[in-house]
């Protein structure tokens, strides 16, 4: 899902690494995060990122990420309204799995999963 004015980038073209200059933010809630997540991903669930602003440095670049778009979008408007620079994933943690790149999972839940 993307929206013209909402900056997009694909999973496959997200940097390399992940550092303090680029932050991948996951906003999926608590479940999903421990089903299956990108290694190195910072989650703070929807709800809570007006609360929880300080975890996110304003002067990294941050790739938000949800199921498959529709959240992200929602953050990726309110960070950049504020003066973030965020781009939304296209397609999500759906088109991450998709794409085969690597998951990890909290607890016992098996065998990481996003879908």
């Amino acid at each position: 899902m993307t929206i013209p004015h909402v900056p997009t980038v694909s999973v496959t073209d997200l940097p390399a690494e992940l550092t303090e200059a680029t932050v991948l933010l996951d906003v999926r809630e608590d479940d999903e995060w421990g089903l299956g997540h990108a290694p190195g991903a910072h989650h703070i669930p929807i709800v809570d990122v007006p609360a929880r602003l300080d975890e996110i440095d304003i002067d990294a670049e941050v790739y938000v990420v949800c199921r498959q778009g529709g959240r992200s979008i929602i953050v990726v408007e309110y960070l950049n309204s504020i003066g973030y620079d965020a781009y939304q994933v296209d397609g999500g943690m759906v088109a991450w799995q998709g794409a085969g790149l690597p998951l990890a999972s909290d607890g016992d839940s098996g065998p990481a999963k996003i879908y």
